[in-house]
């Protein structure tokens, strides 16, 4: 049995999916731009967990033993999460 026709059929996808290309009209051109890739990386080993807590204050980031990786200074995600285009013509 081919499970991914059989959810189609049951789930009526064909006939929801929108036409995007009908939807698509006067859209704005946009460009994925590629990731910021950083200057430099290190790799910092701590043997404690106070030396750990002190780097962290240090350069004002929260850093615990789960963490991979850091932007310093700190990027802020999310700035212009609330932002929308709006087209004034």
């Amino acid at each position: 049995m081919n499970y991914t026709n059989a959810n189609d059929k049951l789930f009526n996808i064909e006939e929801n999916e929108p036409d995007w290309k009908k939807e698509w009209r006067d859209m704005p051109e946009f460009t994925q731009t590629k990731k910021e890739k950083p200057y430099a990386q290190i790799t910092i080993r701590f043997g404690c967990k106070e030396d750990l807590d002190d780097f962290s204050k240090l350069i004002n980031q929260k850093i615990t033993k789960k963490t991979k990786a850091i932007w310093h200074p700190c990027i802020v995600r999310g700035l212009n999460a609330n932002k929308i285009y709006i087209y004034e013509p």
